[in-house]
């Protein structure tokens, strides 16, 4: 164990075996070695509160939300919008109704591009996202931008990953109506100055959207504080169900913007001869069953971080980061990719002696699980020169001892390609 460790080790406040013990897939063993999880950004395991949660609404609950009188369905409903209570809070909404339950960051996006972004957008308009995006945060805005003849501009980055601020400022212009940027990057790790960011965009009186995929897992947010328009996340990346995630909005701007998706649950009245005419916000935007139990479990997951503390879970993941940035650092022939002074918990990093789909697989065999691709930032990986890199990604429930087995995974990977 390096120095780091034992500096690091001392200092946090987590009692992290005790966690463990809540995310029983981490009790298991894969290829007979003891499970080492580092694909958080891809998605995080589920602690034992959520999987309750899950199990105690299809046991008792079960029954559809806002249409129904009985008392399951009174029973569903309150659940449901005391989630959404829930996530407002989270996010420091300054109403419940700012939040609009969707099945992640990806559909968030593309609502917003497809109601508020055909809305506003017109020929000749710009639309600025970053060398770092995602492509659930590129192509949306690519098809907006053909479809209305409006022009997609992109902030560049320097080789440590992070966004020159400088170069985005000359961006702006009369002629920018949004700007999409990642409050993390989900490749590089690097966390961009997204107050800031905004500041400098409404000054020229664009609407911003933050991807908080990679954010709200790691860091505190306020969405009031950053002064974000829309912030988007994905519930199964903070311990939560696939399909569930928000969108939130500011009041004002969601109260101006179209239906994206039309049927039941989103109508005031529906008549043939005088037309239909739309809920009020945030119903507008959800239309048919949601995934309601997706939308119970993501309160509970954010009960349980809440519950460990986020301003813990940082200061946690950043030492863990750090150390995890010495000891796979120090192993000649590997490059690391995204070295940003501000980072979340990610390491991406390439080696010359082998591809990272043979890399991922190596450590695959010793129960390591890492993302090894182009972590769907073809133009980031582009920027590198490289056609992939190997990502471990760290969550809270990882230790120092897993930082190891993975640099003695590496080491091993050397040894069969040397």
């Amino acid at each position: 164990m390096s120095t780091l460790a034992k500096d690091t080790a001392s200092v946090s406040t987590l009692d992290v075996e005790r966690i463990r013990r809540d995310f029983p897939v981490l009790q298991e063993r894969i290829r007979g070695k003891e499970l080492v999880y580092l694909d958080n950004a891809a998605t995080t395991q589920k602690p034992l509160t959520v999987i309750y949660a899950l199990q105690h609404y299809y046991a008792t609950e079960n029954a559809n939300i806002h249409r129904g009188v009985h008392l399951l369905s009174q029973q569903a409903t309150f659940a449901y919008e005391r989630a959404r209570g829930r996530v407002g809070q989270f996010l420091n909404a300054a109403e419940p109704s700012e939040v609009v339950f969707v099945r992640g960051a990806t559909e968030g996006i593309n609502l917003v591009a497809h109601s508020y972004g055909r809305s506003v957008v017109e020929a000749g308009d710009e639309i600025i996202v970053s060398q770092m995006e995602h492509h659930s945060n590129i192509v949306p805005w690519q098809v907006l931008c053909e479809e209305k003849g409006a022009v997609l501009r992109v902030a560049p980055i320097n080789e440590d990953g992070e966004l020159l601020l400088d170069e985005y400022e000359k961006l702006l212009s009369e002629r920018t109506k949004i700007v999409a940027i990642s409050h993390a990057s989900n490749a590089l790790g690097t966390i961009n100055p997204v107050g800031q960011i905004a500041d400098m965009a409404h000054a020229q009186g664009a609407v911003v959207l933050v991807d908080g995929a990679q954010g709200v897992p790691h860091m505190p947010v306020d969405v009031r504080a950053i002064d974000c328009d829309f912030y988007v996340f994905s519930g199964h990346k903070l311990f939560a169900p696939t399909g569930s995630g928000a969108l939130y909005g500011k009041k004002h701007l969601l109260e101006q913007m179209p239906p994206w998706e039309t049927g039941g649950g989103m109508i005031q009245r529906v008549s043939f001869e005088q037309g239909t005419t739309y809920a009020d916000v945030p119903v507008r935007f959800e239309a048919g069953t949601p995934h309601i139990a997706g939308g119970i479990g993501l309160a509970a997951a954010i009960d349980y971080v809440n519950s460990v503390g986020r301003a813990a879970i940082a200061q946690y993941e950043d030492e863990l980061l750090r150390y995890a940035t010495e000891v796979i650092g120090e192993i000649d022939g590997v490059r690391i990719i995204g070295t940003a002074r501000e980072k979340v918990g990610v390491v991406s990093f390439v080696m010359d002696s082998a591809h990272p789909h043979d890399i991922g697989t190596i450590l695959d065999a010793e129960g390591i699980a890492v993302r090894a691709g182009h972590h769907c930032t073809q133009p980031l990986m582009q920027f590198y020169g490289v056609p992939a890199t190997v990502r471990a990604s760290l969550a809270f429930y990882n230790t120092h001892a897993e930082m190891d087995a993975l640099a003695a995974g590496i080491r091993k990977v050397q040894e069969v390609f040397n």
